[in-house]
């Protein structure tokens, strides 16, 4: 999970974190695989990669090893650290847990690592409640929003209600139930960034006045959501939310998910919480959010208690402590 030349917004907010904890003065050395390319060869191979990095720059001693990914990486990150003589902590994101939750196999590997690791950290208190047992100790810290990159900005001219999804083109990000609220609407324009494997079915299916961006850097994400009214997330589940922080650092009212981490970051006073497989919730959803300010302050002042550079200094100290007591 980590940005590249072909995937530019993948893992944008892991090298996030590591950018904000150089910021704070820290070395960070990274043992990336820049390859989202999955395959039956490829893909085993990519963390066999990693895991060597991973060993090499144990041999330098750092202080702490820092994972992202329960399984696979986070094996790496234990074995990293077991060289180092340091300790372990590992960010749970999402997906890691859901593999663990269905697979038998996955779950023992899972379990050996929320054992061995000093910490794991959860991105949010949703997710922490579904790890498997056995952590040795669990904290809650999100990824953080840039706030110097996703700014409020005016409403831009022009009608609407603009509505802007961004996200996976997939089945977990209920794209095509997003589409059927939206033409219950009968009114403004809906701009989809992203791309998936939904995507050519999803295109032939999409109603009048819905536009397709594509894939987005993250200052075009920034450049669509100051360009919108709402953003809209009805993910069937969703780990944290970063899109929907984002959004509301920007300003703008959200429509999400009401299974997952934006449950903790969402009030009346910035958007809307709705049932993701309920499609007139959804469209309702949309109606409210509408009414909403654009820029929303009360969206803005949530997303700044989620600033990036807080959320490293979380991090930081939670390294520090583990680093002096090894």
């Amino acid at each position: 999970m980590y940005p590249s030349r072909s995937r530019p917004d993948y893992g944008v907010f892991v090298a996030g974190l590591a950018e904000a904890l150089r910021v704070r003065g820290h070395q960070v050395d990274e043992a990336v695989v820049r390859d989202p390319r999955p395959g039956a060869l490829r893909t085993p191979f990519k963390y066999m990669m990693l895991t060597a990095r991973a060993c090499s720059l144990a041999r330098e001693r750092p202080d702490a090893v820092y994972a992202h990914y329960l399984v696979p990486t986070g094996l790496s990150g234990l074995l990293a650290a077991r060289i180092a003589g340091a300790p372990a902590v590992v960010t749970a994101h999402g997906q890691d847990v859901e593999n663990a939750r269905a697979n038998p196999f996955l779950n023992t590997l899972t379990r050996q690592v929320l054992r061995r690791s000093a910490a794991v950290i959860a991105v949010s208190g949703y997710l922490a409640g579904l790890l498997p047992p056995g952590a040795r100790r669990v904290e809650v810290i999100d990824c953080g929003v840039d706030i110097d990159r996703f700014q409020p900005v005016a409403r831009a001219a022009g009608a609407g209600p603009r509505y802007l999804f961004v996200g996976s083109l997939s089945e977990r990000k209920n794209p095509r139930r997003l589409l059927a609220a939206f033409a219950e609407l009968a009114e403004g324009s809906l701009a989809i960034a992203g791309g998936g494997p939904l995507e050519a079915e999803l295109r032939s299916a999409a109603p009048a006045n819905t536009r397709f961006l594509g894939r987005l850097t993250p200052d075009g994400v920034r450049d669509a959501l100051a360009a919108a009214d709402v953003l809209v997330a009805p993910s069937l589940a969703e780990p944290q939310g970063q899109v929907v922080l984002e959004a509301m650092a920007c300003g703008r009212p959200v429509v999400a998910t009401r299974v997952g981490g934006p449950a903790e970051l969402v009030d009346e006073r910035c958007g809307v919480l709705v049932d993701p497989l309920d499609v007139a919730a959804i469209a309702d959803g949309m109606r409210r959010a509408a009414r909403l300010p654009v820029p929303c302050q009360a969206a803005v002042d949530i997303a700044a208690g989620h600033a990036r550079a807080l959320q490293a200094a979380r991090i930081e100290a939670l390294l520090e402590e583990l680093a002096h007591r090894s």
